[in-house]
């Protein structure tokens, strides 16, 4: 069941294992792993299918035995009855798995060119030592001064040992640059139940409960329209995510660099004291330490806001320009320091204290 999501929408979590090989073998003749990790897709009612994000499972709670009685007949729709499993297998092939490559990828060259620099800078040294070495012990040998404890083949043996070291390390370096994605395995899944839907199904669904989802509804609107644009104005490239559910709601790329920024946008009605946190939200600021953004928006109370002050400039990629429409942000980097409790699905901060920790946005 997730808790936070007011609506009555139920969907399938798929999970799968990818793993990245590169073209070195072990003993057995097996391509060596070099990245192993778990992938996560949500398919809906309808068929749409994303990214749930790293740990998705950690913002659900498992139902009663009670609560699993009730929904018993959704595991009979048709849409659970199709192949979930082919589906998102597809769907991560298409978009996770090439993100899960890139990364791996771009760990890797940077960290075997700094490897090949380093091995050839001492190989190379030590290789001219006893090619100097060898050479010197010959003019010795042909002048009659004979060394009792090298002579210049045994010297030039090392040489060379060293030089077919290099060239074996060297190959060696070049089949860890060579890697390759191995298809996605699924191994498990779970029904997700909307908190919304759960409620209607026990019959505690009241009309407050539709007029505080609207109301939470404008206020998210507005915190994203306030901190795309607050992206744009420092130059940067913002995309709307937050329908994905990956742990934040805005990947904000930085021209020319191909770095992205992980934006998870907080709204509140001003004079609100605490802010919550899903536990996925916190592991994903703690995988990305130096890339995740904490933004907070005060937004006010007041519901003039209207339509006319928005203008939709890249309606594909979800990218507004917003006059002021009231709200005030501030950016938290690094906003927490510990991972929850096991047993933890989400977190309550104090919004002042979060919002102290905060500076303007940039």
């Amino acid at each position: 069941m997730d808790e936070n999501d007011p609506s009555e929408q139920v969907r399938a979590l798929v999970y799968l294992e990818h793993s990245i090989q590169d073209a070195r073998t072990d003993a057995a003749g097996n391509r060596r792993i070099v990245s192993r990790r778990m992938q996560y897709v949500e398919i809906d009612s309808s068929g749409q299918t994303r990214n749930a994000g790293y740990a998705p499972y950690l913002n659900y709670q498992a139902l009663t035995e009670a609560d699993q009685a009730l929904i018993e007949p959704i595991l009979e729709q048709s849409w659970l009855l199709n192949d979930i499993e082919a589906q998102a297998a597809a769907y991560a092939i298409a978009h996770i798995v090439p993100q899960h490559l890139q990364e791996v990828k771009q760990h890797k060259e940077e960290l075997i060119d700094k490897t090949m620099v380093a091995v050839k800078d001492r190989l190379i040294k030590e290789i001219n030592y006893w090619d100097h070495r060898a050479a010197d012990l010959q003019l010795q040998e042909m002048a009659g001064k004979v060394n009792a404890k090298i002579n210049s083949g045994k010297a030039r043996t090392r040489a060379d040992e060293l030089q077919a070291r290099l060239q074996k390390r060297m190959d060696e370096l070049q089949q860890e640059r060579r890697i390759s994605p191995l298809p996605p395995v699924v191994v498990g899944g779970a029904l997700v139940v909307s908190m919304g839907l759960l409620q209607r199904l026990q019959g505690k669904r009241h009309a407050t409960a539709n007029t505080f989802a609207q109301e939470k509804q404008r206020v998210e609107m507005l915190a994203m329209q306030a901190v795309i644009a607050a992206e744009q104005q420092l130059g940067y490239e913002p995309k709307d995510v937050s329908g994905d559910k990956c742990g934040y709601d805005i990947e904000s790329r930085i021209p020319g660099t191909g770095r992205l920024r992980f934006i998870e946008v907080k709204g509140r009605i001003e004079g609100a004291d605490t802010v919550t946190v899903t536990k996925n939200e916190i592991i994903t600021a703690l995988n990305k330490p130096d890339d995740f953004i904490l933004a907070l928006v005060q937004v006010p109370k007041s519901q003039e806001f209207t339509e006319g002050d928005v203008w939709k400039v890249k309606e594909s990629q979800g990218s507004y320009k917003v006059r002021d429409n009231g709200c005030v942000i501030r950016y938290v980097q690094r906003p927490f320091q510990k991972e929850p409790d096991f047993a933890v699905t989400s977190v309550n901060y104090n919004w002042q204290e979060l919002w102290q920790r905060g500076s303007e946005a940039s």
